[in-house]
């Protein structure tokens, strides 16, 4: 989906609270509109705990949490009176489980309707699951009814009460990929349609693609880097985001010139060049390039313009094909591998087999340099 603007000034979600827990601090500051923000990051980062804040499961130490204006929770200082908390059930919040925490003596409908009131809410529950394509399901126990059956169950549990906020806990891992598709893409509809603030926490770097328009990446508790999807995972702002993300082809290199032109890199002996940079010599940076930007090069054919910088030798030492491309695994000259990877047409000529020997171009305009290289 194409991603949304960062919020206005008045987002429809802001919050930034700060919590203690068994050592472990968490500090999180979000601001959201009416999108899909993937909460993004290895477990025990802070995510679920996130999650548990803004809904009102756990009270934060300090901060606040507003949505449209109203304050759900603030605590000037964390020695003093809470000023304002709202409960859980009062937020117009709604959470999906990872799990789905579905009651499992009631039916589908009635797993609904629980989060409704009044004389309509089995009505309104039968509505909805009408909307999710479970209306045939509707006198099932959560026994009887798949995984992905289950999911969007409680999804329409979530969204039923009208919610002006919808959480969902990594949702979608225990579902198969058919299943995964199918309900991301009625999530996605439901955002736009309800013009619904979502917040979706996920470890599956896929997920974040397929159904965010901004990802948060949190590490050990701390907002790392947020930003449109594609923008974080080619412009990561540290090496830990960079390692959060699965940045393929990561490496660290001194900086040997710098100039108008482009920075140089001493890579373990090779050279390298790559766009300018604001970088003193002598500094230690991280850099990477995307697999799909590396270009080998014919061994009978000159050298494009396009490909004539940071041309590399290596042995390829590992092949595998993937669906409609071709990845290989290149031992450089210095020692270190890197990953190739292009669409399984290309390069038919070439005879690229474990084994053999290659030439790389990587490309001088493909090359990412990180500044905030972490030292050891």
């Amino acid at each position: 989906m194409v991603a949304s603007p960062a919020p206005s000034v008045a987002p429809r979600l802001a919050a930034d609270f700060t919590m203690q827990r068994s050592g472990f601090h968490l500090h999180a500051r979000l601001e959201l509109g009416a999108e899909i923000l993937v909460l993004f990051g290895p477990s025990g980062s802070g995510k679920t705990t996130t999650l548990h804040a803004i809904a009102g499961l756990i009270t934060p130490e300090r901060g606040y949490i507003l949505l449209d204006g109203r304050t759900l929770f603030r605590r000037d200082d964390a020695s003093g009176p809470i000023a304002q908390r709202v409960p859980a059930r009062r937020r117009n919040i709604g959470y999906v489980f990872q799990h789905y925490a579905l009651f499992p003596h009631l039916t589908a409908l009635e797993n609904v309707a629980f989060a409704l009131r009044g004389p309509t809410g089995r009505a309104t529950a039968a509505a909805w699951l009408e909307r999710m394509n479970l209306a045939h399901l509707a006198d099932r126990y959560p026994h009887e009814l798949s995984g992905g059956q289950q999911q969007r169950v409680a999804i329409a549990r979530a969204l039923a009460p009208a919610p002006r906020v919808l959480l969902l806990d990594e949702p979608f891992s225990a579902l198969d990929a058919a299943a995964r598709q199918r309900v991301q893409c009625e999530l996605a509809a439901l955002q736009r349609e309800m013009q619904l603030v979502v917040i979706y926490v996920t470890h599956r770097l896929e997920d974040a693609f397929a159904v965010g328009d901004r990802l948060a990446v949190m590490r050990d508790g701390q907002l790392e880097q947020t930003g449109a999807i594609e923008d974080v995972f080619r412009y990561p702002a540290t090496q830990q985001v960079a390692e959060i993300m699965g940045v393929p082809n990561l490496f660290r290199a001194l900086v040997t010139e710098v100039g108008p032109e482009g920075t140089v890199l001493d890579w373990h002996g090779l050279r390298l060049n790559a766009p300018p940079h604001a970088f003193e010599v002598g500094r230690t940076v991280t850099a990477y390039i995307q697999p799909e930007d590396i270009k080998i090069l014919y061994p009978d054919r000159p050298v494009m313009d396009a490909v004539q910088h940071n041309v590399v030798a290596g042995r390829i030492v590992e092949s595998s094909l993937r669906p409609g491309m071709r990845q290989l695994r290149v031992c450089l000259t210095n020692g270190h591998e890197i990953e190739v990877r292009y669409p399984a047409y290309t390069y038919r000529p070439l005879n690229l087999q474990v084994g053999e020997e290659v030439r790389l171009s990587l490309r001088k305009e493909a090359l990412v340099v990180i500044s905030h290289a972490h030292e050891n």
